[in-house]
């Protein structure tokens, strides 16, 4: 457990540091059609080339949520740095992962309240009455928010363990 633990501390600061470079590149050489699909628009409902400007604040709209994310892995990585050193079930480890719970799931409302501004976003420099405000939910943020609240309850339950734990040891 140790050194899987270890590696996966690895592999989450190899995404904080990936993902915000990752978003802004997709901005920058996605076709409006393809960032029409991630704001829950048709393919076809920009109808203009996407100025310079909306790219900008599209990325930076997008890095929100990954930001919170990152936060996340940041904790995530911190935790499993306690358990490759053998620090399992400690009151910092529960604080962490109910930590990663938390950020995980900022980013997860975050991504559904940042899709309607982007759907505006990419529109905005449509003709009056083609502007589009798409409001949506998708199962990679509906299953974000399932997954972080499954971490907080098995934070839960080892924090009652520990406490249970405790107990009995000042019995004996």
């Amino acid at each position: 457990m140790q050194r899987t633990s270890a590696w996966l501390a690895r592999a989450c600061l190899v995404l904080v540091i990936v993902l915000p470079l990752l978003v802004l590149a997709y901005w920058f050489v996605a076709d409006a059609s393809m960032l029409a699909v991630r704001a829950n628009l048709l393919p076809s409902a920009i109808q203009k080339p996407l100025q310079d400007w909306q790219r900008v604040v599209g990325a930076l709209l997008t890095l929100i949520p990954v930001v919170l994310m990152m936060r996340g892995l940041w904790e995530a990585r911190m935790c499993f740095m306690q358990f490759a050193m053998g620090h399992v079930f400690t009151a910092q480890a529960v604080q962490r992962l109910r930590s990663f719970a938390a950020w995980i799931s900022a980013s997860s409302l975050g991504s559904i309240l940042i899709n309607p501004l982007l759907s505006v976003l990419l529109t905005l420099i449509n003709a009056p009455n083609t502007r589009h405000l798409a409001i949506g939910i998708g199962t990679d943020q509906i299953l974000s928010l399932l997954f972080a609240t499954m971490v907080w309850v098995m934070a839960s339950v080892i924090a009652q363990g520990q406490a249970l734990a405790e107990e009995n040891s000042s019995f004996v």
